[in-house]
């Protein structure tokens, strides 16, 4: 799913903010333009003096080559730009003419991953055995290779836009770990669930956020480019927030390996991701190869790393589903509720969804391979299967839910480029 990034930069984001305008003469040069983020459209008139310039308002089709070298216009001619001083980048952008139908064929399957979790859910339950092949090494190597693809489309200087963003990224990395682990903590005890299950609902709250927040956000008219930082500072925070809060809310219901799980998180999460950007620093041409064909395999992935951890404890939610779908239901959509209303305080609306998404989502499949990995109990890993299609129905119909909300005109810019 983080692959999805790749789509979204190509489709709504340019990193360079200038306008250079040189004075008119009788042949002119263009006007060079590298913007961020497309989104105002202004016509642009050259009279024929060569003494002014004048820019109006006018509804045109957007260009497709921004940035293109320039080239000579006869002055008379009205030259049409398409042009944006909004960070933001939001989901409502159409999708542009230079992406290939295979391209374009992968945005819609990674962006219909709902439904794919939807039927997974339904597989699982019903034919367990088509999808619990994918056992915990199977399931360890698939979970790395999406932490993979997520590091091919990061950059040494995607860690410095986070550095420029202190205060929103660090926002969202505490909404990640308090607000979610303490709501985890309160309805587990509040339901007084038995250990076990207290103890699994415990460790999905802590894990860090999902690659699948990526696309609700890209929906929800959302901040992407944050929501992709957000994502990778949590993630690599994972490496000590997961066994930590783990081991201090959970460690009095039963004995947390806090060694255990830093150890499995930091091989199935941090090393694929430091490759992948390594990767993609260093070895920029090979990279580009992969990345054509990792976006495929990532939806097959995430589709079966979803459905698998139902099938695997598909008898026991036949049994109790209702006892244990309760307790995860109330945590996502207490996470999303707080993660937004919160985030009101200090930013504008664009940013409060990305927050609130983040919030919401996480990586429900790490939370099932470390109960499986690191505690004897089976029970523990039912609430991280289950979280995975509470995760991806609430966040996908909170995300449908919002693009039918416009963005105010005036709302604030809390992202910096």
């Amino acid at each position: 799913m983080a692959s999805l990034s790749r789509f979204v930069a190509k489709s709504c984001s340019l990193h360079t903010n200038d306008c250079v305008y040189r004075r008119p003469r009788p042949l002119i040069p263009a006007i060079r333009l590298q913007a961020a983020h497309l989104d105002v459209r202004v016509g642009i008139s050259v009279p024929e003096n060569g003494k002014g310039l004048a820019i109006h308002s006018k509804q045109i089709s957007p260009l497709v080559a921004l940035g293109a070298p320039s080239s000579i216009i006869p002055a008379s001619r009205n030259v049409q730009v398409k042009c944006s001083a909004a960070a933001n980048v939001s989901g409502d952008i159409p999708t542009p003419s230079g992406m290939s139908q295979y391209e374009r064929i992968i945005e819609t399957l990674t962006t219909l991953f709902p439904v794919w979790v939807i039927l997974g859910t339904i597989i699982g339950i019903y034919k367990p055995a088509a999808v619990t092949w994918l056992e915990t090494d199977l399931f360890t190597l698939g979970l790395g290779f999406l932490m993979l693809s997520m590091g091919l489309t990061l950059t040494f200087e995607d860690f410095r836009r986070c550095l420029r963003n202190p205060w929103t990224v660090g926002v969202g990395f505490l909404a990640q770990y308090l607000i979610k682990p303490l709501l985890g903590f309160a309805i587990a005890m509040t339901l007084k669930l038995s250990a076990p299950l207290a103890t699994g609902l415990i460790l999905v709250s802590c894990c860090p956020g999902g690659q699948a927040s990526n696309v609700a956000t890209y929906i929800s008219k959302g901040n992407v480019a944050l929501s992709v930082l957000m994502t990778t500072c949590s993630t690599i925070g994972a490496i000590i927030m997961t066994p930590l809060l783990t081991k201090l809310l959970a460690g009095q219901l039963v004995p947390v390996d806090a060694a255990g799980l830093a150890i499995s998180t930091f091989q199935v999460v941090l090393v694929p991701t430091i490759v992948g950007v390594l990767a993609n620093e260093f070895f920029p041409k090979f990279t580009s190869k992969i990345i054509t064909v990792t976006p495929l395999i990532g939806v097959i992935l995430t589709t079966l790393l979803c459905a698998s951890p139902i099938g695997q404890v598909a008898e026991v939610l036949k049994t109790q589903g209702a006892q244990l779908i309760l307790p995860v239901a109330v945590l996502h959509a207490a996470a999303f509720f707080l993660g937004y209303w919160m985030s009101k305080i200090s930013f504008g609306e664009s940013t409060s969804r990305t927050i609130s998404i983040e919030c919401g989502m996480q990586s429900s499949a790490l939370g099932f391979l470390l109960a499986q990995k690191h505690f004897t109990n089976p029970l523990v890993a039912v609430p991280s299967a289950v979280s995975v299609v509470c995760m991806a129905l609430g966040g996908s119909a909170l995300a449908v839910f919002w693009r039918n909300q416009p963005i105010p005109v005036d709302d604030k810019d809390d992202f910096k480029e």
